[in-house]
């Protein structure tokens, strides 16, 4: 040090100062911080007095431990992929599945489906159980079957088909006697007393479902199914008449397949093994031939129940499933699935009601107007595709023109924003009010004009009083107001009155003709004679008003009148809460008013750090290519690990669904609850079932070919259900999250550290802030940005767990602990938002300081905590600013599209390009505000460091020095800097 001062040099000089001139400091600036003119800092005589040292250059690698556990994931992302790969079949979760849950166009399905390699559309055939179900019912619960079943015929010897037990049971099973299963007798198309009715209108009903030269009769109401299949109740219920089965096309059958019906599989109709007539019709099938009572009965069933199937090669399935639906074409509406067409030659037998429904049904014309009107959208869209381009190009420029006038008018927007909220304080309250003394048949808004005038009147009249110095006059009313005396000179509309000995509208009305009424000056009276037929109800005047002529008035103070026709709102309770919620509203506009002028100069600081940030992105509009190119990295990313992911979600276990046999629907799928989630009881309480007793649940469906447990058929089955979540699926899911949060904090950094670069830049527009700002994050960051996305990825794991959990506890009917688990999901979410916010906040502390994560998180945090009404004021206005931003770009853009339109394409209809305009505005007003509201919070952080450390200079932006030169010492706020100073 001795050394340093023989040479000339201030004792503290560094030894590389010493050796290089140029970096020595003047004499005449000995003495001083660094050369300058002002005071060291506080804090150790720290260099403070202009931007050379900020943002910090001198920086280290940050939490570079974290690097390699984020490669580390990424390696481990590939393997789960590539070890998922080889059993997974993405195909399985978008494949069209049939009844059973089998997968249409694959080989191999679950236990032991069919093999639907060549049938890969999802079409439907006729569910002959179903369809067939009512002509059953007629058939054994006919008169003429139940005389065999019941009482058989004694005179010639012929005993009852049934028992004494088994024919209570069928009466009960065909509802022919009351009993606890019926509510009623079925309908089943009218009673057939003997055989020979049953023979004729059974085999005529049958012909229409097995006959195609019959499909015409099947759908008319004079046709001996009668209105069942020409009505709206069979359409609009038609996928109970249907099976979904997998098919080579949507319209397959015998005439598709080119092959006569010779050669086609024959289906005999039975009832199900679970129908409750399943053994009369098994009894009336075996029933003896001579027994006269039956015979015609049993040849019926034999002959016209039988329906022909479509082959195996084509309909993989037991022939009941493979019977085509006559007169009923299908067509493929995209992804492999059918949807319901009608037959050309039953077409115009259907009917303009079933035709209707129908329509309503399988969306036909609704679909083809869809259809139509898209390709004329679509069709639009291509004409104008130039106009596209340009208009996606011009939204650019009207993003950095709203910028640029952001910063000259941003001022007026916020004031006019913070006196829009002060004005909703009163309106809200004077609305309130309003409705609390609305009178019946008047309108709201003309009631809150009345108190209005009537609340002015008042004011009017006290300040007249306060002036003249004299006091009130009496404004006391009884009745209909003929002693009022008051000096009320107004309506309650707020019209002036006229003079009463002055005016000629009314000319009667003067103090001559009614002395007794004190008709002076424009006083509002209710002046009339004993004789008089027509009075008034209340005081009244003549206004000066050229269209009305008289109107009624209120004594001056009441605000509100008793309505004479009643109340608007009839409950007085109602109408006291009204109004006094309208004194608390305007309580918390007038606190509101209060914390506005305590916040002034907060909102000044919140007004220029705005404009800030529009200046940096007005001089740096490049900057704006880095949220779009995360969004494309995102959107990227977001389609490899969806297509990974469907590979590990598709590995269904085997035994993950029960492949056992089920005698009811509740047990196999469960009961549900229909109470509130207040209310408690044993009829609250749902029980899972076999099949969905586990998240994501798998289906229920009904097989033909039951297995019977004693007396007892066993018919419902489960299906797996498309996809699985697994430890495997966590651990890519992970990943997602940790990538996704590492993008988003990636941006985040990079446009701070812009932003800091800039704010102590002092030549701003010729600093290369953006491609700085890269490569020092890329060079020391990184670590950072892989811990804060880590911890952000690991609260919406754990917030996404829990859904899980929730899924799992819906499943298992625990309505306690799905309360539980939404509770702690809102909880996690209130942690991720302030997680967000504070790596938000400690990321521009990175870029300021180059410290760690951590540190930075709590230096960001006290900065938050010891500014917090700072940061509300900008976070408030921020969020006003941006939708302000948002509006002005979206709404600038459509209108530019439009006119370029017009310009460029008159002839094309301007709805769907317009509507195409405002989706490009929407998305670049969500870029450009995304950064200026960064660009917002890092200008704070940036300003409140200046103010800590006490640096001024010409570096910091215009509308922000006032604010630090307030901030400072008073040597050094009463020094200006300017351009030609001998420093500089």
């Amino acid at each position: 040090q001795d050394a340093l001062l023989i040479q000339g040099l201030p004792r503290g000089t560094s030894p590389r100062r010493a050796h290089f001139p140029q970096l020595r400091v003047r004499p005449d600036a000995m003495g001083s911080c660094c050369g300058s003119k002002v005071a060291p800092s506080e804090e150790g005589g720290a260099c403070a007095t202009s931007s050379s040292e900020w943002p910090v250059k001198n920086r280290g690698c940050t939490d570079i431990f974290c690097l390699p556990v984020f490669i580390a994931a990424q390696v481990i992302f590939i393997i789960v992929t590539i070890a998922g790969m080889a059993d997974g079949n993405p195909d399985k979760l978008y494949k069209p599945r049939d009844h059973r849950g089998a997968y249409c166009g694959i080989e191999e399905n679950w236990n032991g489906g069919p093999n639907t390699i060549g049938q890969p559309k999802l079409s439907y055939t006729m569910n002959v159980t179903s369809t067939v179900d009512m002509i059953m019912k007629q058939t054994v619960c006919s008169s003429a079957a139940q005389k065999a079943f019941v009482q058989g015929d004694a005179s010639v010897g012929i005993d009852p088909l049934l028992t004494a037990e088994q024919q209570t049971e069928y009466l009960c099973d065909c509802c022919l006697s009351p009993c606890e299963k019926c509510r009623g007798s079925h309908e089943t198309g009218g009673d057939l007393s003997s055989p020979a009715a049953v023979q004729e209108t059974i085999a005529a009903k049958m012909k229409d479902l097995t006959n195609p030269d019959k499909v015409s009769s099947l759908y008319t109401p004079g046709g001996p199914n009668g209105d069942r299949f020409s009505t709206n109740a069979f359409w609009e219920s038609a996928t109970k008449y249907f099976n979904m089965v997998c098919l080579p096309d949507c319209n397959t059958n015998f005439q598709s397949l080119n092959m006569s019906l010779d050669a086609a599989r024959q289906y005999t109709y039975r009832p199900p093994m679970d129908s409750d007539l399943y053994d009369e019709w098994a009894i009336l099938l075996n029933a003896s031939d001579s027994n006269p009572m039956v015979a015609a009965i049993k040849s019926t069933i034999e002959s016209v129940f039988t329906f022909n199937a479509l082959p195996l090669s084509a309909c993989p399935y037991d022939a009941s499933m493979c019977v085509p639906m006559p007169g009923m074409d299908f067509r493929e509406v995209g992804l492999d699935y059918c949807s319901f067409a009608m037959a050309a030659e039953v077409a115009e037998s259907v009917g303009n009601t079933a035709s209707a429904a129908f329509q309503g049904l399988a969306g036909s014309a609704v679909g083809e107007e869809a259809t139509s009107s898209f390709g004329e959208w679509f069709g639009d869209f291509q004409q104008c595709i130039d106009t596209f381009c340009v208009v996606a190009v011009l939204s650019f420029v009207v993003g950095i023109l709203f910028l640029v006038l952001l910063r000259f008018f941003i001022g007026i927007c916020v004031w006019l924003a913070v006196f829009a909220t002060v004005l909703a304080f009163f309106l809200g309250g004077g609305l309130s009010f309003a409705r609390s003394g609305q009178c019946q048949g008047a309108g709201l808004f003309a009631t809150g004009k009345q108190n209005t005038v009537a609340i002015a009147v008042v004011a009017k009249t006290a300040a007249e009083n306060a002036v003249k110095q004299q006091d009130a006059v009496s404004e006391a009313m009884s009745g209909n107001g003929a002693d009022y005396r008051g000096v009320q000179r107004y309506s309650i509309s707020g019209k002036s009155c006229a003079m009463w000995d002055e005016q000629t509208r009314l000319p009667q009305y003067n103090s001559t003709n009614y002395p007794n009424s004190s008709l002076a000056f424009n006083y509002c009276r209710n002046p009339f004679l004993p004789d008089d037929e027509n009075k008034a109800a209340t005081i009244w005047c003549i206004t000066t008003d050229t269209e009305i002529v008289w109107e009624e008035c209120t004594p001056i103070g009441v605000i509100q009148p008793v309505c004479r026709d009643g109340y608007a709102v009839e409950s007085e309770q109602a109408r006291e809460a009204l109004k006094y919620l309208a004194y608390i509203i305007w309580a918390l506009g007038g606190v509101w008013v209060l914390v506005i002028i305590c916040m002034v100069n907060r909102i000044r600081l919140a007004i220029s750090l705005n404009k800030v940030a529009a200046s940096f992105l007005a001089t740096n509009p490049h900057i704006l290519l880095l949220p779009i190119t995360q969004a494309v990295v995102g959107v990227l990313w977001t389609l490899i690990w969806m297509l990974a992911a469907s590979f590990l979600l598709s590995q269904v276990p085997d035994s993950y669904t029960p492949k056992g046999y089920y005698a009811t629907y509740a047990e196999a799928y469960g009961t549900s609850s229909s109470c509130a989630f207040w209310e408690t009881g044993p009829d609250c309480t749902g029980t899972p079932g076999a099949c969905n007793d586990k998240w994501p649940a798998g289906t229920v469906w009904k097989t033909n070919e039951c297995e019977m447990d004693g007396d007892v058929a066993k018919c419902w089955r489960c299906a797996p259900p498309r996809y699985v979540f697994d430890l495997r699926f966590a651990v890519s899911f992970f990943v997602f999250l940790w990538n996704n949060a590492f993008n988003i904090a990636l941006g985040q950094i990079i446009v701070a550290m812009a932003v800091t670069i800039w704010f102590f830049a002092v030549e701003k527009l010729k600093t290369p802030v953006v491609l700085r700002a890269v490569k020092t994050i890329a060079r020391y960051h990184l670590g950072s940005v892989a811990l804060g996305s880590f911890i952000v990825a690991v609260v919406q794991f754990m917030r996404y767990l829990m859904k899980y959990m929730e899924k799992q506890a819906q499943a298992q009917k625990n309505r306690v602990m799905v309360l539980v688990l939404k509770v702690l999901q809102c909880c996690l979410w209130c942690f991720e938002k302030c997680i967000k916010f504070i790596n938000k906040n400690a990321y521009i502390q990175i870029a300021i300081n180059g410290t760690n994560f951590c540190t930075s998180a709590k230096k960001a945090f006290m900065l938050i905590m010891s500014n917090a009404l700072r940061f509300g004021a900008v976070a408030v206005l921020g969020s006003a600013v941006y939708y302000i931003g948002f509006i002005c770009i979206t709404v600038g853009t459509a209108v530019v599209g439009y006119f370029l339109l017009q310009e460029m394409h008159p002839d094309v209809s301007p709805v769907v390009p317009t509507f195409v305009f405002v989706g490009v505005g929407y998305i670049v007003s969500r870029v450009f505000m995304s950064v200026f509201g960064l660009a917002v919070d890092t200008a704070l952080q940036c300003f409140l460091h200046c103010e800590e450390k006490k640096i001024t200079g010409e570096f910091v932006p215009k509308s922000l020095r006032s604010f630090i030169n307030r901030k400072a010492p008073p040597e050094k706020a009463s020094e200006k800097y300017s351009e030609g100073t001998e420093e500089k």
